[in-house]
């Protein structure tokens, strides 16, 4: 199981405490801020997508929405999601637990610039009812990303009003 992967991944490191599991649904970005309580914007939603054939992941924040130019520039090809019934066969979770944690081997990890505004951010811990809770910083190093992107439009306007 997806869930208890991740959890053993972050009692390796000494952060198995921040792990949260939830008796209701956390699958998308409206009913994960619910289960934890925060803004929408907090949850770190991850992306599946397919670079050629490679599975890559874009971790964003709840509020962003992927932009079609800047993903082009970034990665020099149109943004193409992977069908909900593959994602787990390329990542090593299911849709509704998709997070940056223990995945197959070859899916490269990228944050998105949106997560930065934030001091703690949620993304999911491998299951459709959980959640980590960490900093962009700690994301970063406990994902072992291959570093920030800017490729989401939408979260700048909600920046601008903090």
């Amino acid at each position: 199981m997806s869930l208890d992967k991740v959890k053993s991944y972050f009692a390796e490191l000494g952060m198995e405490e921040r792990v949260k599991e939830f008796h209701q649904s956390s699958a998308t970005v409206e009913l994960a801020a619910q289960a934890l309580g925060c803004k929408p914007e907090r949850i770190a939603k991850t992306m599946s997508f397919l670079l050629g054939e490679q599975p890559i992941l874009i971790v964003t924040a709840g509020d962003a929405k992927v932009d079609n130019k800047k993903y082009k520039e970034q990665f020099h090809q149109k943004a193409r999601m992977i069908p909900a019934e593959n994602v787990e066969q390329y990542i090593g979770h299911a849709p509704g637990g998709v997070c940056p944690f223990v995945v197959l081997p070859g899916v490269q990890i990228f944050l998105d610039e949106s997560l930065k505004r934030f001091d703690i951010v949620y993304p999911a811990a491998g299951s459709a009812n959980s959640a980590v809770e960490l900093s962009p910083a700690e994301l970063e190093t406990c994902c072992v990303s291959q570093g920030w992107v800017n490729v989401c439009k939408g979260w700048e306007a909600e920046m601008a009003g903090e």
